[in-house]
C-alpha cells in the first residue's frame, strides 16, 4: 500500500471510528461463527463447537488491538487514555495543579507579552509586497559635507561618522534620473498640519510622497485611487490626499462616501481620493500610520517657507528615498552606481568649497522603514527577552522539583505497572503526557494574560509629547510562539521526572526494604534541582536589583531644569494664515494672554521641548580669528522665549538673559551653555563675542552663559547648545512651537482656560501633544 493510500485509510478510519469498530466486531464474530459451523457439520455439539472456535481463534480483544495497531489507531487510543488518566491525577491534586498552572501562566504570560513587544520592535516589516526587496538610501559623513540644514534622522556610525537618510528634493530628482540599478526611486517625508475634519480642529501627521510612491510600493487603496504621478507633476497642482484606515474609521465611520469629501489642512481644502488598506502604515514605520498621504507638489501650499520652496531648495535636506532591487543586480554594484550619481548631484546642486567632502552613499534594508522603534528599543527588548526566559526557566525548575516529589510518591504504582507488563516507553509517555497537559493549561492561561497585558509596555513608553510608539498586536506568530513555548516547557520540566520513573528497579521497589535507597536517590536529584533553583533565583534577584538601581539613578538624574508643575503643549500655526512675521506675532500674543490666566506662574516657549527625543542642530562658527581655525562644527540649538531660563529654572551663570529689548529690530543675541563655552571659548570669556550659526540668520552676539541641561534624552550628556530668542527669527520652525507653562498648582487645572485662550485667538488653531 502506498503512503498516500495509508494516509487516506487512516483518515477514513478516524473520521468513521464507530462504524469501523462495528465492522471489526462483525468480522471477528463472523470468523468465529464460521469455524464453529464447520465443527458442527463434523458432529460437534453447538455449544462445544462455539467454545472450541473461540479457543482456536484466540482473544478477541487482542485481535482488535492488533488491527488498531496496524492501522495506526493504537497510539491515539493510548494517548487518549493517558490524557484521561493525567486529568484524573491532576483533579485529585487541586493544590498542586493550581500552583503549577499559576507558575506557568506567569512565566509563559510574561514571555508572550515580551515576544509581542519583540515582534513589533524587531520583526515587524512594512505591510507591502516583497518588503525585503526595498533599499533605503543614506549617506555620510554629515559633519564634513557642509550642508546648511538637515531635517530628519542622524545616527552615529560604528566608525564614529554621522549618517543621515535625508536628501534635498533637487538631489532626489537627479538621482531618480540617473538611477539604472534599482527600480524607480521614490521619496517620502513627514509633515504636521492643523487639520479641520468634519468641523473638528486637530493636529494631524501627514506623509508627503512622490507620484510613483504607491506604484513602487505596490499598494492599492481599498476604496478610491492612490496618489498618481499626475498629482505630483507641478507645485500646488494635486490638492488630493489618501487617508489612513484608522482616520477613515475614527472620523468617517468607514463610510464609502468619504471619497470626494473635503478636509482642510493648514486651511487649504484637500479632496480625499482614497483610503489605505488597514495594514499599510506608510514607508516610515511598520507600527504606526500617518493620517494623510499627500503629493510633494502640495508642500509649497501646505508648508510655505520663505521665498524658496523646499522643493527647489538645494541646501535643505529633508526627504527620504527608497527603491526596489532589480533582479540580477548586486547590492554593491547598485551602491557604487548611486554613489557616483550622488556625487554628481551634490556638485550640480550645492556650492562645493575646498574643504567640503563628497557624501558617500549607503544602501540599507528598507523592509522595516526607517526603523525608528527598533533603533530606540532593540537593546531593552533583548534584555527583557533574556529576563523573561530566566523567569520561565525558574518556573520549569520549580515544577520539575514538584513533579519529582510526585514521581517518588507514585513509585510503587509505576513498579506495579512495570511488573504487569507495561513497557518503560509507555511509562515515560504517561508521565510526559501529564506534564504536557499541565504546560498546555498553563500556556492557555498565559496566553490570556499575554493578551490582557499586550499593551502594558507600550503604555509605559507613552509620553506627553507623543503617543505610544507602537501597540501589541496578537497574530498567528504570537499563538505559534505561545504554543511552542508551552510544549517545550512541558518537555523541559517533565523529562527529568519521566526519566526517573522509568529507572525503577521493580523487584526492589516492591519490597519494603527498598524504601531507604529510593529516598536517598530521589533526595540527591531534589538537592541538585534546589541548588539550580537557588542559582537562578539569585541571578534574577541581582538583575532586578540592578534594574531598580538604574531606575533610581534615572529618577535622580539632574536634568538641569525643574520639571515639576510644568505643562507642555504645541501650537503649529498654518503658514497660509500666519506667514512670517505673523507667526512670531501670534506666538507673542499667545504668550501674553497665557500669562494672564489664573493659576499660571510664568510662560515661555521653545522650538524643541527638552528631553523629548527631538533636537535641532546647526553649524557654529565663532567669528573670533583665533577660533576660525576650528572651522564649522555642528552643535545643538534651540529657539526660545525671553523668559525661557527663568520658567524652566535653568540657572544663568554669567551675563544676562533675554529680555523685552531683544526684538526683531535690535542686534541679534544668543545665550550659550557651559558645554559650548568650554568647547569653543576655553581660554577667554565668550561674553560679547559673536558667532555665525550657518542657516542664513546672520551673526549673533553672546550675551550670557546658562547652566547645562539634558537636551535630547536623559541618558546623553548635556551637549554644546546655543539658544536664540524666537522674536529675532525671520520665521518660526515648520513644526511650530512648544509652550512651557509653569503653574502654581496642578498643571492640568489650567488646561481648559488655556484652550479657551487659543480658541478665542483662532478657532482653527488646535493645542497638540
Amino acid at each position: 500500500m502506498t503512503p498516500f493510500a495509508q494516509l487516506r485509510s487512516w483518515l477514513h478510519t478516524n473520521l468513521h471510528r464507530s462504524r469501523f469498530e462495528q465492522q471489526m466486531e462483525s468480522e471477528l464474530r463472523f470468523h468465529i461463527e464460521s469455524y464453529a459451523a464447520d465443527l458442527m457439520r463434523s458432529g460437534v455439539p453447538e455449544a462445544e463447537a462455539l467454545r472450541l472456535a473461540k479457543i482456536e481463534f484466540g482473544g478477541v480483544e487482542s485481535h482488535k488491538s492488533g488491527i488498531r495497531r496496524s492501522l495506526g489507531l493504537r497510539f491515539w487510543d493510548e494517548l487518549w487514555i493517558d490524557l484521561c488518566y493525567a486529568a484524573r491525577m491532576l483533579r485529585k491534586s487541586p493544590g498542586f495543579t493550581a500552583i503549577a498552572i499559576l507558575s506557568l501562566a506567569l512565566g509563559i504570560g510574561a514571555n508572550t507579552i515580551i515576544f509581542t513587544l519583540a515582534k513589533e520592535v524587531l520583526l515587524q516589516e512594512l505591510a507591502v509586497p516583497h518588503p525585503n526587496e526595498l533599499r533605503l538610501l543614506s549617506w555620510s559623513p554629515v559633519e564634513k559635507a557642509r550642508i546648511r540644514n538637515i531635517w530628519g534622522d542622524m545616527d552615529h556610525h560604528s566608525s564614529g561618522e554621522m549618517t543621515t537618510t535625508s536628501f534635498s528634493y533637487p538631489v532626489f530628482q537627479q538621482l531618480r534620473q540617473q538611477n539604472h540599478s534599482l527600480h524607480d526611486l521614490f521619496a517620502f517625508s513627514l509633515g504636521y498640519f492643523d487639520a479641520t475634519i468634519e468641523g473638528h480642529a486637530e493636529t494631524a501627521e501627514g506623509e508627503f510622497v512622490s507620484g510613483n510612491y504607491y506604484q513602487q510600493l505596490q499598494i492599492t487603496p481599498i476604496i478610491g485611487r492612490p496618489i498618481l504621478p499626475s498629482d505630483d507633476a507641478a507645485p500646488g497642482g494635486g490638492t488630493v490626499a489618501v487617508i489612513s484606515n484608522a482616520l477613515w474609521a475614527r472620523r468617517f465611520g468607514r463610510s464609502p462616501d468619504v471619497i470626494g469629501k473635503t478636509v482642510r489642512l493648514n486651511l487649504t481644502p484637500i479632496t480625499i481620493v482614497g483610503v489605505n488598506p488597514p495594514s499599510f502604515t506608510g514607508a516610515f514605520s511598520p507600527q504606526k500610520s500617518p493620517d494623510f498621504f499627500l503629493p510633494f507638489s502640495l508642500q509649497p501650499v501646505l508648508l510655505p517657507r520663505g521665498k524658496l520652496p523646499l522643493l527647489a531648495d538645494p541646501e535643505t535636506w529633508w526627504v527620504q528615498i527608497m527603491g526596489r532591487m532589480k533582479p540580477g543586480v548586486t547590492e554593491e554594484s547598485a551602491r557604487a552606481s548611486l554613489d557616483l550619481a550622488l556625487s554628481q548631484a551634490f556638485r550640480a546642486t550645492m556650492p562645493v568649497s575646498a574643504d567640503s567632502t563628497m557624501p558617500r552613499l549607503s544602501l540599507t534594508s528598507g523592509a522595516h522603514g526607517l526603523n525608528h522603534v527598533s533603533r530606540n528599543y532593540d537593546e531593552p527588548v533583548y534584555l527583557l527577552l533574556a529576563l523573561g526566559g530566566l523567569v520561565l526557566l525558574l518556573a520549569c525548575v520549580n515544577l520539575a522539583n514538584l513533579m519529582l516529589a510526585r514521581a517518588a510518591a507514585n513509585q510503587r504504582e509505576m513498579s506495579v505497572r512495570l511488573a504487569l507488563g507495561a513497557s518503560r516507553a509507555r511509562i515515560l509517555r504517561q508521565v510526559l503526557t501529564e506534564s504536557l497537559l499541565l504546560s498546555m493549561l498553563g500556556g492557555a492561561a498565559g496566553l490570556v494574560l499575554g493578551y490582557l497585558g499586550r499593551n502594558a509596555i507600550p503604555h509605559i513608553l507613552f509620553a506627553s509629547w507623543m503617543d505610544a510608539p507602537f501597540a501589541g498586536h496578537f497574530d498567528g506568530r504570537v499563538f505559534a510562539f505561545t504554543a511552542t513555548v508551552s510544549m517545550l516547557t512541558g518537555v523541559l520540566f517533565g523529562l527529568g521526572p519521566a526519566w526517573q520513573a522509568t529507572r525503577t528497579n521493580v523487584s526492589k521497589e516492591l519490597k519494603d526494604s527498598a524504601a531507604t535507597a529510593t529516598e536517598r536517590r530521589k533526595g540527591f536529584a531534589g538537592k541538585a534541582i534546589i541548588a539550580f533553583q537557588i542559582a537562578l533565583s539569585l541571578l534574577l534577584v541581582i538583575s532586578a536589583g540592578l534594574f531598580i538601581r538604574t531606575l533610581g539613578n534615572v529618577s535622580r538624574t539632574d536634568t538641569g531644569f525643574q520639571p515639576k508643575n510644568l505643562l507642555l503643549f504645541q501650537i503649529i500655526p498654518p503658514r497660509k494664515s500666519y506667514p512670517a512675521p505673523k507667526d512670531v506675532a501670534l506666538m507673542r500674543q499667545l504668550e501674553e494672554r497665557f500669562s494672564a490666566v489664573p493659576g499660571v506662574d510664568s510662560v515661555t516657549l521653545s522650538a524643541e521641548p527638552l528631553i523629548s527625543g527631538i533636537a535641532s542642530t546647526a553649524t557654529f562658527t565663532p567669528d573670533d580669528a583665533e577660533q576660525k581655525t576650528e572651522g564649522k562644527q555642528v552643535v545643538f540649538d534651540n529657539t526660545v522665549g525671553e523668559s525661557f531660563f527663568s520658567t524652566m529654572r535653568i540657572p544663568l551663570m554669567t551675563g544676562r538673559s533675554f529680555n523685552s529689548g531683544d526684538t526683531e529690530t535690535s542686534p541679534k543675541v544668543a545665550i550659550i551653555n557651559q558645554a559650548l563655552a568650554k568647547k569653543f571659548f576655553a581660554n577667554h570669556s565668550p561674553i560679547g563675542r559673536t558667532f555665525h550659526e550657518g542657516r542664513g540668520e546672520g551673526d549673533f552676539e553672546v550675551v550670557g552663559i546658562c547652566g547645562d541641561t539634558k537636551y535630547y534624552n536623559l541618558r546623553s550628556d548635556p551637549p554644546p547648545t546655543f539658544y536664540l530668542p524666537y522674536r529675532q527669527q525671520r520665521e518660526l520652525a515648520i513644526g511650530g512651537m512648544t509652550f512651557e507653562i509653569r503653574t502654581k498648582g496642578d498643571p492640568t487645572s489650567v488646561v481648559g482656560a488655556l484652550r479657551e485662550v487659543v480658541q478665542s485667538v483662532d478657532k482653527d488653531l488646535p493645542m497638540a501633544d
